[in-house]
């Protein structure tokens, strides 16, 4: 056991160490460095109990690839953004939004929209990605704090993402329950904590859109003239984003879906955004063909710089690019090397064991499933280790009283999933913060949905409400395969 704590409470004082001598700046190397530091100890700990150096470091690769998919998919969104930003994309969704949106009801549109896209894409990631960060630059128009708005963005694509049979997690957890636990069954069993964490969310967020008060005089009129002046704004800026819906629909491949809306963004950008791509290319002596591919390899490389001489304008859609996500995927690495060893020597299991033999009733029993699933988006740093590892370990309990597998699956995901986007150095946080420009920090105490749903689930634990026993839906008790 003390073995097992020991990397655990090396990670939490590099960790802290980090954040306050560097502040907000810990996310651009800082933290990382603290992650390594902190897996290399974990691997000194596992040589200790006899494993071998070759086997530690394959665990610690091993552990490194299962994050290949949101790593590719991180570096896709980098260049959509940048090639959305090009092409006009974003801002005439920031266009269209400042001329219908007041600021009364900005954050309320702002969690429902996401929460619509997460359930039709299935992918908070993708959402946060595309509509999020046109939402958090339409609130720098308006004067909004852009915090406010992360959070209700991440709420709303929380939701969708639970809500939705094409959700990776949805899908997922359901399998590793099993005891013949359908997709279907589990989305209407997480809707009872999901429901009413939402609802209380949209109404908090109506409530402070009510008393919203915007930093300065705010003029649509003025900011609209002002985007006009540097983007050709047309209904032909929104194509790209019907082809990701198209492709999203027809279940392409993530990755595929986002390289070839970006690339459709930057070709598209060429013909409708001729004066834009121009300055950001910089050299008028190339030819109309040259400009235009040097143009969409650069805004997919490292970003889309608008040259229009306003700073406010050249400030919101100067962003994007595949390298602005190499710092998010560095941290991500750092985090997945340290939960790989500590997952493959042991020391994860050995610091749930305890926890699952001491939760005598069913109350403590699901608070021990959350708290489980918030330690290890703390300590694993990975959203998949806190959904796959609780439902392993938590299976055969839940079996053996008898209680139903919807009840396991709704507390891995009301902790497991949704809690992810709350820790700066798990890969859903590092990734959202990076899309949106908003420190993990600044946007957690508006995540009314994320933090309400665990506690609601822990709520119903105690109380008896909906939470169904293995009897009353006719699941096997005893089989937890």
């Amino acid at each position: 056991m003390l073995d097992a704590v020991l990397p655990v409470a090396v990670l939490i004082t590099l960790l802290a160490s980090s954040i306050i001598l560097f502040g907000a700046g810990a996310m651009d190397g800082p933290l990382q460095v603290a992650l390594l530091l902190s897996a290399a100890f974990a691997a000194l700990m596992a040589l200790k109990n006899g494993f071998a150096m070759s086997s530690v470091a394959d665990a610690a690769i091993g552990g490194v690839t299962t994050a290949m998919g949101p790593i590719f998919m991180l570096l896709a969104i980098g260049a959509l953004i940048g090639t959305w930003n090009m092409a006009g994309t974003i801002p005439s969704v920031v266009d269209v939004g400042i001329g219908l949106m007041s600021p009364a009801w900005f954050y309320l549109t702002t969690a429902v929209v996401c929460a619509a896209v997460g359930l039709v894409t299935g992918s908070s990631w993708t959402t946060a990605g595309t509509l999020g960060v046109a939402f958090v630059a339409m609130s720098k128009v308006m004067g909004l704090p852009v915090e406010v708005t992360a959070g209700a963005v991440i709420c709303g694509a929380y939701f969708g993402d639970k809500m939705t049979p094409l959700s990776e997690t949805t899908i997922l957890v359901p399998k590793l329950v099993g005891r013949g636990l359908t997709v279907s069954q589990h989305i209407r069993n997480v809707f009872w904590t999901s429901g009413p964490a939402l609802a209380i969310s949209l109404v908090i967020f109506f409530v402070m859109g009510l008393n919203a008060q915007p930093e300065g005089q705010i003029d649509t009129e003025a900011a609209q003239q002002a985007l006009g002046g540097v983007f050709h704004l047309s209904v032909l800026n929104l194509l790209p984003m019907l082809l990701l819906l198209v492709f999203t629909v027809k279940q392409i491949p993530p990755f595929l879906a986002l390289m070839g809306s970006a690339l459709f963004a930057g070709v598209l950008a060429v013909f409708t955004q001729h004066s834009a791509v121009t300055a950001f290319v910089g050299e008028p002596g190339l030819g109309p063909v040259a400009t235009g591919a040097k143009a969409v390899f650069s805004a997919m490389a490292s970003g889309f710089v608008c040259r229009s001489g306003q700073p406010v304008i050249d400030e919101l859609f100067t962003r994007g690019g595949m390298v602005s996500m190499l710092t998010t995927v560095w941290l991500i690495l750092g985090a997945l090397s340290f939960a790989a060893v500590m997952e493959y020597a042991g020391f994860l299991r050995r610091l749930i064991e305890p926890v699952v033999t001491r939760a005598k009733r069913r109350g403590s029993l699901i608070l021990a499933v959350n708290g489980t699933g918030i330690g290890l988006n703390v300590v694993a740093g990975d959203v998949y280790v806190a959904d796959v590892l609780p439902s392993r370990m938590f299976r055969d309990e839940f079996a053996r009283r008898g209680l139903a597998p919807q009840t396991l699956a709704r507390a891995v995901e009301d902790a497991g999933t949704v809690t992810a986007v709350l820790v700066p150095w798990n890969t859903s946080g590092a990734y959202t913060a990076g899309v949106l420009g908003v420190a993990t920090g600044a946007y957690l105490p508006y995540c009314f949905f994320n933090i309400l749903s665990p506690l609601l689930d822990v709520l119903y634990g105690f109380i008896g409400f909906k939470t169904p026993t293995a009897e009353q839906v006719g699941a096997p008790a005893e089989d937890a395969g």
